[in-house]
């Protein structure tokens, strides 16, 4: 049995309707937009999932990832204000959010955000001094994604980041700036050393002022004391009371001759110091014991009163 003409006909327009439905039926990735051109003009975008499009009048145009991507920065030399040569290298993060601007606004993508980056990377930090770059990164990253977002944004993307990876200064800088470093750190450390001499200077001058207030303060109360003992024998001499005068003289004797007896750098002590004088007034002190002694009543028993002893000039 054969096939007539209109068989065939049926036969092959089936076939073309099958391959035609096989053409439209776009199935899109997600993380993917489609753009569709018509007749080269572009219509529409298509979006993740299962999508139908006119296969005879009808083509997909551009395969753009939304997804947030990469794009690595290659190393290039950079001349700072202060005229210091530099090696800088950086990284750039970017997402595109309209797939028609970004396929039909700009010709090579990710070409045109590299160069537009190291451009901006150039101006940026050729506008600043080596000491600033080195310490002043976050900065020169928030102004660089700033400067270079603005410039992308008619191209339907949104740079998310751009970091810089690595400031490299020539060998000699480097070992210059170590000199420097090792040279503040010693001047840090001699600063340090003298605040700490001039804190211990201070410290031990207000010692001494204080030891010498307090040696004012005794000495003056030691006056006062020297000066109410004088005033109390004065007013017993007044009353007619000689043994106080003489208990005083008698102290007075005593104490240097302790205080010549007790110095280390003399054994031998010549000078004119009458003996009986010194014996009639430790009598003296004798009598004022006695006196002393009669006075008391309490027990009504006679005391024996002491004999005045006999000083010798020291032997040694």
């Amino acid at each position: 049995m054969g096939f007539s003409g209109f068989d065939i006909a049926i036969i092959v327009l089936v076939f073309l309707v099958i391959i035609l439905l096989f053409k439209g039926i776009k199935t899109v990735p997600q993380g993917y937009n489609y753009t569709v051109e018509r007749f080269g003009r572009y219509t529409k975008t298509l979006t993740p999932g299962l999508n139908i499009i006119n296969p005879i009048f009808e083509r997909v145009g551009a395969k753009m990832n939304m997804m947030e991507q990469v794009l690595d920065v290659p190393t290039q030399e950079i001349i700072t204000r202060d005229n210091a040569i530099v090696g800088v290298d950086g990284i750039a993060f970017y997402q595109i959010l309209n797939a028609a601007q970004a396929a039909y606004q700009v010709a090579g993508l990710q070409n045109a955000i590299l160069n537009l980056t190291m451009t901006n990377i150039r101006t940026v930090m050729g506008s600043m001094d080596l000491d600033e770059l080195l310490s002043n990164r976050d900065a020169i990253n928030e102004r660089l994604l700033r400067v270079v977002d603005e410039a992308a944004h008619p191209w339907g993307i949104k740079i998310t980041r751009v970091e810089i990876k690595d400031i490299n200064p020539p060998a000699n800088l480097i070992e210059s700036m170590g000199r420097q470093m090792t040279a503040e750190r010693n001047k840090r450390a001699q600063i340090l050393a003298a605040e700490g001499l001039k804190q211990s200077q201070i410290l031990e001058a207000e010692g001494r002022r204080e030891a010498a207030f307090r040696d004012a303060e005794a000495r003056e109360r030691s006056a006062e004391a020297e000066a109410k003992a004088t005033q109390v024998v004065s007013e017993a001499i007044a009353k007619g009371d000689v043994q106080a005068l003489n208990y005083f003289i008698a102290q007075k004797y005593t104490e240097a001759l302790t205080r010549i007896g007790s110095a280390t750098n003399s054994k031998i002590v010549l000078m004119p110091l009458e003996a009986s004088s010194l014996i009639g007034t430790l009598g003296g002190i004798g009598e004022i014991a006695k006196e002393v002694f009669k006075n008391d009543g309490s027990t009504g028993t006679q005391r024996q009163t002491a004999r005045p002893p006999v000083v010798r000039p020291n032997d040694n």
